[in-house]
């Protein structure tokens, strides 16, 4: 794969007392994320991304109200992206997936996510 090759992606971001800015657009105090552990926003995580394997939620409505990216308003869309344009551990995930998988967890120091590779 060359480095002109872009991918396309969605995601959910849960921010935790680990994450690097503690704030969001749905808590821009930081009063949730800074009393959230690493483990309850995977657990958190985990439970929404089986609602969205399992065809009981879209990623797209889970993303609007749950992730702490900006890009929830787009409904987790981060649009496309080539290499080295995210932090490594979220381009990896992304590369690896086929259009259309869903990625278990992937940390980075903004958060827990799933990864949901649109193109």
């Amino acid at each position: 794969m060359s480095s002109t090759d872009k991918v396309k992606a969605s995601h959910i971001l849960i921010k935790h007392q680990g994450s690097r800015r503690k704030a969001s657009w749905k808590d821009p105090e930081g009063r949730i994320i800074t009393n959230t552990t690493r483990e309850s926003a995977v657990s958190q995580l985990k439970s929404l991304r089986d609602d969205i394997v399992s065809g009981k939620s879209k990623f797209e409505d889970v993303a609007s109200r749950y992730s702490d990216c900006s890009s929830a308003k787009r409904g987790g869309d981060l649009g496309p992206f080539g290499r080295n344009q995210m932090q490594k551990p979220f381009e990896d995930a992304t590369y690896a997936l086929k259009v259309g998988e869903i990625s278990d967890i992937v940390d980075t120091d903004s958060g827990v996510h799933i990864i949901m590779r649109t193109g």
